[in-house]
């Protein structure tokens, strides 16, 4: 059966800082800590170029942790029939882990089953089973330092593996290991899901990690989200685990993700002000 997980709000690090040098992760774990947040998620992308006693000594001096997420490149995609493309992506994948372990997290999330981006056509069974054989080798690898693994389903253009939730429960069942969960995102679950409702009610508890965040990746409530029924879904299933507000804006640029994620427009400027409200926003619906 799988572990009960605290429930935990958290922010995204690139609400505050678009880099993880020693400057940007105090803005990053400060702006966390102030905001009142219970743990940081920091973006592992290049994992090898993470100060691990620098994190560990800001976490510990601000009084909070962190849980990581990365997405995969063409690079290091581990649905390739390129073996040594997956090999690349199992070390990063590694590493993250490694890192994740010594700064004391406890979730893995993202899309860590794929590439990040949109694919040219759809996931062959080939694709599907390299896909499928590397999380088993991450679960593994995460389960010997007590981590557990998240797969974030998101949209159509950004992966061609894992869509919505049931797609994600099945593709879970086949990874078949105890710490491997179901992440859902508000903003991924608004262009695909049928409504908010379905795919929350159908994991249970196989529902590890959620990122909470806007049509528009902007101010929560401000968009197209339904936010209140997807929290009354979560209240159905008395869901534990990290709750991510996750938001991206140009005032704040990690180069490579926010071109990745098409991270174009403006859409706030107040760090401090956007993480204040929307803990509040999620602390009041759940």
């Amino acid at each position: 059966m799988p572990s009960t997980k605290p429930l935990e709000y958290g922010g995204h690090a690139l609400i505050w800082s678009g880099d993880w040098t020693p400057q940007g992760a105090r803005q990053a774990i400060s702006g966390a800590a102030r905001a009142g947040y219970d743990y940081i998620e920091i973006a592992l992308l290049d994992p090898w170029k993470v100060d691990v006693v620098l994190t560990k000594d800001l976490l510990q001096e601000f009084n909070i942790r962190a849980h990581a997420s990365l997405g995969l490149s063409p690079t290091t995609d581990v649905t390739s029939t390129d073996t040594a493309i997956v090999a690349k992506g199992d070390e990063l994948l590694r590493k993250a882990t490694d890192v994740l372990a010594a700064i004391g997290g406890k979730e893995l999330c993202g899309v860590i089953y794929s590439a990040l981006g949109k694919y040219p056509g759809p996931a062959s069974k080939q694709n599907r089973d390299s896909s499928i054989a590397a999380m088993q080798r991450l679960a593994d690898y995460a389960a010997d330092k007590d981590i557990n693994i998240n797969l974030e389903v998101v949209n159509r253009y950004e992966t061609n593996i894992i869509n919505t939730g049931l797609e994600g429960l099945a593709f879970l069942d086949e990874v078949n290991r105890p710490n491997a969960y179901l992440h859902l995102d508000t903003y991924h679950m608004n262009i695909e899901e049928d409504g908010m409702e379905k795919s929350i009610l159908a994991a249970k508890d196989r529902l590890g990690y959620v990122h909470i965040g806007e049509s528009h990746r902007g101010y929560l409530g401000t968009g197209n989200v339904d936010f209140d029924k997807f929290f009354a879904a979560l209240n159905k299933i008395g869901y534990q685990g990290p709750i991510t507000f996750e938001s991206f804006s140009s005032e704040v640029v990690d180069e490579n993700l926010s071109n990745t994620l098409c991270v174009w427009r403006n859409l706030w400027d107040n760090s401090d002000d956007l993480a204040l409200k929307a803990l509040q926003f999620m602390k009041e619906r759940y």
